[in-house]
């Protein structure tokens, strides 16, 4: 299929009249193409398609298709009706009144070829771009994030479901691919009647001997099909097939292999003794192999992954000055005030930490030039190094640090890092008895750079307030400190946060949260339409591209966004007096 390279299709006349009759106040569909047009245009898709071959629906076509699909959270066939029998979206394709519209599979194969080129932020970049141009996003505003859990598209297995559901899978795989090698490697009627069924906890045996058993016998297929698929005289490429390549780590990661007494291998399913893969690399199904399984608290368990928000934010005003200003800029504006609009958003599988999406976040914001002024964030993103780089690159963190963990600072009795005075020129810690410490030691903790500051045994052992400093054994205190200038920086934050205008500043960042609800009721942006994390990534894209357009189409339409909450009785009065 080949691309044509031009924008979205001229509206016929007749689509025209009749859209214009049945809504004479306009749609979101309808306002999306007459504001947004350029936006989706075919030339950012050209390295996705060929120029050979029969000529296919533009790539600007559907990508309006798409983003119209998630703003009403439809699935590809309802998308599709609604191309067919919706007039407004007739009017927003450029479609004929007689058009019959297209097959479903289209859209699949469109979200595929993004997938597979790295264009899943395509029409995101241009929608905020668009949005640049028009003033409606500017550098060096404020900005909030913050993450929320995704489920995967996938069933949630067990580690016995896994090890049986991934042989199942290859063997599935196998069956198409090389039908007549496996019949070769295997009793093909045993495995069927074995591994017809998909692998289900509730009809595996209620005995937990039996369950073992069935274990030892799952854990041996999977090894008699690995050691086929990569013997000498097989296929190479029957290795490369993506379900066997995972049913190699789950066997891997879900048992252990070892010599019994007579030399004979002997296999048998991995207890906490044995340990297992870190999370980040553990495989959770055979279906998805980005899917992840994480936990948040005590009460959040869940597979799949993790997406981080950004959206600007109206100033909240602090004093009357500020408030004037803002009114100020309303009226000189003309546009009343500006919709918060998404700037980022960033997806990864569920074991990354905030901590780790805060530099890659701040990093996309300025090569999109958008880069804010304030950043606002929950406490699980920051660190000494993230703000001390940050504020480096013009960027004020504005978030709460963690507080010093130590025994004292936890009990808020004896004397806690705050207690002791640092000379970083002589390299040397006065404690509040007046002592000075004995060792300055420079040391790498977890890939990156810290101090350890230790007091002799002979200092600590005669302090009258040893026991308010220190319970160590030896009886001696150690301190371990960042950089000079991380240390300054997070001991400024952490004085900081505790007063009242940090506090009513930071509230800002609370209206985020309604963001992600509104991603979840709109686009149900926290349960994934699809498998693997590019087309994840993919959906998260025209997510937020979805709202982004219902957002301008209410700043289009209402003007600027009344915050206020008004009684059934106040809005009789309005419409009395209207």
């Amino acid at each position: 299929m080949s691309m044509r390279p031009v924008g979205l299709p001229e509206i016929p006349e007749q689509t025209v009249a009749v859209a214009r009759a049945a809504f004479p106040k306009g749609s979101l569909a309808i306002r999306v193409r007459d504001r947004l047009a350029e936006v989706f245009v075919a030339e950012p898709f050209a390295g996705a398609f060929g120029v050979r071959g029969a000529p296919g629906l533009s790539p600007g076509v559907l990508s309006l298709v798409t983003v119209l699909q998630f703003a009403e959270d439809l699935t590809d066939r309802q998308a599709v009706a609604m191309a067919v029998r919706a007039i407004d979206w007739k009017y927003a394709l450029g479609a004929e009144l007689t058009d019959t519209g297209f097959d479903a599979s289209v859209l699949s194969r469109f979200r595929a070829r993004l997938a597979d080129n790295g264009m899943e932020r395509v029409v995101f970049d241009r929608l905020l771009e668009h949005c640049k141009d028009a003033g409606l996003v500017v550098a060096g505003g404020k900005q909030r994030t913050d993450s929320t859990h995704v489920i995967s598209a996938v069933r949630d297995l067990n580690r016995l479901e896994l090890a049986g559901e991934s042989v199942r899978a290859a063997l599935e795989a196998l069956a198409v691919a090389a039908p007549i090698w496996l019949a070769g490697q295997i009793d093909v009627p045993e495995f069927a009647e074995r591994y017809g069924p998909r692998t289900d906890g509730w009809r595996m045996p209620s005995s937990q001997a039996k369950r073992d058993r069935l274990a030892q016998v799952f854990g041996q297929d999977a090894l008699a099909l690995c050691r086929a698929a990569w013997a000498e005289d097989a296929p190479v490429w029957i290795h490369e097939v993506e379900a066997v390549h995972l049913l190699r780590q789950v066997l891997v990661q879900t048992y252990i292999i070892r010599s019994d007494a007579r030399g004979r291998q002997v296999i048998r399913k991995r207890d906490a003794d044995d340990g297992v893969p870190p999370g980040q690399l553990r495989l959770a199904s055979p279906y998805d192999a980005d899917a992840r399984r994480a936990a948040k608290g005590d009460d959040l368990f869940w597979m799949g992954y993790k997406i981080h928000l950004t959206e600007t934010c109206g100033t909240l005003p602090d004093a009357d000055a500020d408030a004037d200003a803002d009114a100020d800029a309303d009226a000189g504006s003309g546009s009343g005030r500006m919709p918060n609009l998404i700037t980022d958003v960033h997806t990864t599988d569920a074991t990354v930490p905030d901590m780790k999406a805060t530099a890659p976040i701040q990093q996309s914001l300025a090569e999109h030039g958008v880069k804010p002024a304030e950043h606002y964030l929950d406490s699980g993103y920051p660190s000494a190094d993230l703000i001390t780089k940050a504020t480096q690159d013009g960027i004020r963190m504005v978030t709460p640090v963690l507080l010093d963990h130590s025994a004292q600072a936890k009990a808020a009795e004896g004397f806690d890092k705050n207690a002791f005075t640092i000379n970083w020129k002589t390299r040397q810690v006065r404690c509040p008895a007046g002592r000075i410490s004995s060792h300055w030691n420079p040391v790498q903790q977890h890939g990156t750079d810290a101090i350890v500051v230790t007091f002799s045994v002979l200092t600590c052992r005669d302090c009258p307030f040893q026991k308010q400093c220190t319970t160590s054994k030896i009886g001696r205190r150690m301190l371990t400190l960042r950089p000079e200038e991380l240390h300054d920086n997070l001991a400024r934050a952490r004085a900081e946060q505790k007063t009242d205008t940090w506090k009513n500043k930071y509230a800002l960042r609370a209206g985020v949260e309604g963001t992600i609800n509104q991603a979840l009721d709109i686009t149900g942006i926290r349960r994934a339409r699809y498998r693997g994390l590019p087309k994840v990534r993919l959906q998260h894209a025209f997510s937020a591209t979805a709202l982004n357009v219902i957002r301008l189409d209410a700043h289009w339409t209402t003007g600027p966004l009344d915050r206020a909450r008004h009684s059934r009785l106040e809005r009789l009065s309005y419409q009395l007096s209207a």
